[in-house]
């Protein structure tokens, strides 16, 4: 069954959203779901690039600005093709609404930047992505935002955090790059007494592999770009919740702030829900096959991947989530030196500082996706100066075992 349209613009003739089954899979709803049709009956979905809107009269023009007639007015508002985009994503991750932004920080700020005023209080895991880190940890307070981190993993300091009132909780899980795992169901509950909305970053999950919003999260937050689009093509983002939340708080922000989607950034990402579920299996078989390769080699210090039950967080990872995912770190015992002749003696897998992607990738986190950390700040994150962050793409694994086995040799 399709999102529900309630409230949404009315798409002109031939249009009609395409009805599911009730008990429709979530791979049938990647390919079908959402799915609005113009009156040339198209069968893989329509680019709208327009960026307004025409209207039979001036008194039609008035209907659609007052709210009388929901209709398209003007596309940093809505427009056909994302709202396709939304629509699909969220009958995968079982949320009421979706707004989609033009890259996952958009969709990151515009989820926290919506509810957040001068003198409300932010508490936020410790471990976050370096742009996340800086929103939370330097731009909010700026505003007047009180931040407190946390060890994401420590329930006892998330008791104390939010033995006091607070507005908003941000966490991601795992966390990027050292894939610590938080209970989302505790956590949750203890924000919930708190009085505090929670915005999960999921997006070494993906919708396909955990569930924040049943595991009692109230936003879920995407950069599409990573495995949603899958393939290096275009920047994305998203935001999910329930109706009220996306439409009357979150929707206004975007509305006026204007982080708008591309129409074709969102055609592109609808291709990439149509294959979501065979990569991430495909991603996930790779990466948790290739961590037990490494694991225990000379020069490694030390692998972490979820499915690894030498994780910490190993119970964790099985009760909460149905996979891995594709990242996984490797921390090399000769520090950063060891990193890079390993980074340089790589032939497949190639450097880049984007994930989920259909080709490996690898970067070292200390001198790029995290290099403005201060150093305690990067010891405090387990960002040490061996670290590597490997993202699985769907290569041979032969091959990317015959190319890691390469990279070690070179230490």
């Amino acid at each position: 069954m399709t999102a529900s349209r309630s409230s949404s613009p009315v798409f002109p003739t031939g249009g009609a959203a395409l009805g599911l089954p009730e008990d429709a899979a979530a791979q049938t709803r990647m390919v079908h779901g959402a799915t609005l049709r113009s009156g040339f009956d198209e069968t893989a979905e329509a680019v709208f690039m327009n960026s307004g809107y025409v209207y039979g009269s001036a008194e039609e023009a008035e209907a659609a600005f007052d709210g009388t007639h929901a209709r398209y007015v003007y596309s940093r508002f809505r427009n056909p093709t994302i709202q396709m985009f939304e629509d699909r994503l969220a009958l995968l991750e079982g949320a009421e609404a979706c707004r989609a932004t033009a890259s996952g920080m958009a969709a990151v700020f515009g989820a926290l930047a919506c509810q957040l005023q001068a003198g409300d209080r932010l508490v936020a895991a410790r471990a976050l992505f370096g742009s996340c880190s800086w929103i939370a940890g330097e731009l909010l307070p700026k505003w007047g935002v009180v931040t407190e981190f946390v060890d994401g993993t420590d329930l006892t300091a998330w008791e104390q955090a939010l033995a006091t009132p607070a507005r908003v909780v941000l966490l991601e899980t795992p966390s990027n790059p050292g894939l610590e795992l938080i209970d989302l169901e505790a956590v949750c509950a203890l924000a919930h007494k708190a009085g505090a909305v929670v915005v999960v970053d999921n997006v070494f999950a993906t919708p396909m592999l955990q569930h924040p919003l049943q595991l009692g999260a109230d936003v879920v937050v995407y950069s599409a770009t990573k495995h949603i689009d899958g393939q290096g093509r275009c920047l994305g983002g998203a935001i999910l919740g329930t109706k009220a939340f996306i439409e009357e708080v979150c929707g206004p922000f975007l509305r006026h702030t204007g982080p708008t989607l591309s129409p074709f950034n969102a055609w592109t990402l609808l291709k990439g829900l149509e294959t979501l579920a065979l990569r991430v299996e495909r991603h996930c078989a790779n990466a948790v096959a290739l961590a037990r390769h490494l694991e225990g080699k000379p020069g490694v210090a030390r692998v972490l991947h979820p499915d690894l039950e030498s994780h910490p967080q190993y119970a964790l990872a099985q009760k909460q989530m149905s996979g891995g995912g594709s990242v996984l770190a490797i921390d090399f015992a000769g520090g950063k030196d060891a990193a890079f002749r390993f980074l340089n003696a790589l032939r497949v897998v190639k450097i880049s500082n984007n994930l989920g992607d259909a080709k490996s990738l690898a970067c070292h986190p200390a001198t790029t996706t995290h290099q403005r950390l201060t150093a305690e700040e990067k010891a405090i994150q387990g960002i040490g100066p061996g670290l590597l962050r490997l993202s699985v793409g769907l290569e041979d694994i032969a091959d990317l075992i015959a190319d890691v086995d390469r990279g070690l040799a070179a230490l």
